[in-house]
């Protein structure tokens, strides 16, 4: 687990047949502890904006905030890639916008390779960033925002796949897209038989979040979500590898009483 990982590492890891392990994280702590772990890429998601900092959705998060998030994480990576997010507005701009905006993530926050969501729209983009000598991160599937391109309604579930009919269209966009010069592909809801066409019919690694599974060449899970850590955990169990959230609550229930009963806490 010592060794850094590297882009032609990772690429390296599918003919090999291992699995690659992606985590995303938004802090420094938790970001030492995934890469002591062992996983191969910590990736910095807008979805901080929704996950940690309680907004209604992540489009209202700023590049200058996913700097100062990420180079949070990256101080406390040594052996993963770090990759980050674009927010929403630097990709959709154009392709001279995505090149400063991939150079802004590399100068200032130290990423390995930067995260472009629906990049199967941008393709001139992510060839512009790869050109500039920024290896590119592409997601593709079924998202909010591409929806409605499909005509596939779109429900949130973490379990939700994308239909049998649509492998063709799908298999283009994962060529097309390495084609332009992706390394790295994140296909979500993409189902064992969409999924599994897909991961064969490209070069480049295919990993995937909401909807993923063995079928793909690796998996990427938020880590709150993986430890539990949310407050509905409380009401509602979460099905994950802990339940943070109740610990926490139980830790800092203790924590209160301890003070208000006139003992000495602990940690002090």
């Amino acid at each position: 687990m010592d060794d850094k990982i590297t882009v032609p590492v990772l690429r390296a890891m599918k003919p090999a047949g291992k699995k690659i392990v992606g985590v995303v994280v938004w802090d420094y702590q938790m970001a030492r502890i995934a890469d002591r772990a062992g996983v191969d890429i910590v990736s910095v998601g807008d979805t901080v904006g929704v996950n940690l900092w309680g907004q209604a959705n992540p489009l209202a998060v700023t590049m200058d905030q996913m700097i100062i998030v990420t180079q949070a994480v990256r101080r406390g990576v040594k052996r993963a890639l770090v990759s980050a997010d674009f927010p929403f507005g630097p990709l959709q701009e154009g392709p001279d916008s995505a090149v400063r905006a991939a150079i802004r993530l590399v100068k200032e926050a130290g990423v390995d390779l930067v995260k472009l969501d629906g990049a199967a729209d941008h393709l001139d983009a992510v060839t512009a960033v790869t050109r500039a000598g920024i290896p590119v991160f592409a997601q593709f599937g079924i998202t909010p925002q591409t929806a409605l391109r499909y005509g596939v309604p779109y429900t949130g579930a973490s379990n939700a796949q994308v239909p049998e009919e649509m492998t063709a269209e799908l298999v283009a966009e994962a060529r097309a897209l390495e084609a332009a010069g992706a390394v790295l592909l994140n296909f979500t809801n993409s189902g064992p038989v969409v999924g599994a066409e897909v991961a064969r019919s490209v070069s480049v690694p295919v990993v995937g979040g909401f909807g993923g599974g063995p079928w793909l060449d690796g998996r990427m899970r938020m880590a709150n979500a993986a430890i539990g850590y949310a407050a509905s955990g409380l009401d509602n169990p979460p099905d994950t590898y802990a339940n943070v959230a109740r610990i926490s609550f139980d830790a800092i229930s203790t924590y209160a009483d301890d003070v208000r009963g006139g003992r000495q806490i602990k940690g002090s």
